[in-house]
């Protein structure tokens, strides 16, 4: 569990995560109240790190403490309360029977309780990044989830914060791993989330663009690639550099569209002569053209959003937005 000032919740949910797990190793991200303490005396065992350096710091603590510590795998959770801590028998059931796995908790069948702009987001980026990692990931911002720590030393995780969750999906799915999705409960309370909506997922979808524009060149030009990720590849080495990560990042959201037009026109051209290129796409409804599609589009649901919010202080109430992202970014995989 990454914790971060989450003093009220914390023993509770160490305690009752207990009951049904021998360990609960609990990463305190720099926290000023009492998490710390309160999550030892419920029965965890703290990693304390100084000073706040975001979530996906405090996973990779976590990864190689379970590591050292001798395990195969791991459940993350949030310390929250937004996770049920009686779904865990639900989650170890099917890493039993498939314990290559991740396992993703889904909260996508409940959209009636998810706030509507964060269900909207959570429609995209399942869309992206399914993409990515060559399958459909049904809730891909989910955080409670099962990885196979095998799994975990196959890939480098270069991003923080919210990006790192977002990162090992694409990564496990694009190295030929497989993912699968459980249904969980929804829980939002009282509690106050550290997602920064605006600049957490502009962070997710920086990257998710800079590592697409990367994998589809990869596919273009070699044949029967669908697994484009290795270990320490171009993307990763981009990314030990803060700054030339930041700037990659920047460049590569504007060449985008232009980007996928690009390969586009290479599936045209070379598909009725090499079949098997670009093959992770061939296989979804619309394939590459889908994603360009989408991709040129997300400049117009930008704009819809803003004059819908604009509209709504106005009186004005609608819902287009919503159909808009149903009809552009639907679900394409058999």
């Amino acid at each position: 569990m990454p914790a971060y000032n989450v003093q009220e919740t914390i023993g509770p949910v160490v305690r009752d995560t207990l009951k049904y797990i021998e360990s609960v190793f609990v990463a305190d991200d720099g926290s000023t109240d009492e998490t710390a303490r309160r999550a030892a005396q419920a029965g965890a065992e703290v990693i304390s790190i100084e000073a706040n350096r975001g979530k996906g710091n405090a996973l990779k603590v976590l990864f190689q403490k379970a590591m050292d510590a001798g395990y195969d795998a791991v459940i993350s959770m949030d310390a929250d309360g937004q996770h049920d801590s009686r779904e865990i028998p639900r989650f170890i059931a099917p890493h039993q029977t498939d314990p290559q796995a991740v396992i993703v908790g889904s909260r996508m069948h409940a959209s009636n309780k998810i706030p509507r702009a964060r269900y909207n987001s959570m429609h995209i980026a399942r869309f992206f990044i399914s993409y990515a990692a060559n399958q459909f990931v049904e809730d891909t911002q989910c955080g409670y989830r099962v990885y196979p720590l095998s799994l975990i030393e196959k890939v480098s995780l270069t991003q923080g914060r919210y990006v790192t969750e977002s990162e090992l999906l694409i990564k496990a799915g694009d190295s030929g791993g497989r993912i699968t999705t459980i249904p969980i409960g929804t829980i939002y309370g009282d509690h106050v989330s550290h997602f920064r909506p605006v600049l957490d997922v502009t962070f997710i979808t920086a990257y998710i663009i800079s590592y697409q524009l990367l994998k589809y060149g990869i596919e273009s030009f070699y044949l029967n690639r669908p697994y484009a990720y290795r270990k320490n590849n171009l993307r990763d080495r981009i990314a030990r550099n803060q700054i030339v990560d930041y700037i990659f990042k920047t460049i590569t959201p504007c060449v985008y569209v232009p980007g996928m037009f690009v390969y586009t026109c290479l599936a045209v051209l070379l598909i009725p002569f090499r079949a098997s290129n670009l093959v992770s796409v061939q296989c979804y409804q619309g394939g590459i053209y889908r994603l360009t599609l989408a991709a040129a589009l997300l400049p117009v649901l930008l704009g819809l959003t803003i004059a819908e919010k604009l509209a709504s202080y106005a009186g004005f109430h609608s819902r287009y937005v919503d159909k808009f992202i149903q009809r552009n970014y639907p679900h394409v995989w058999s």
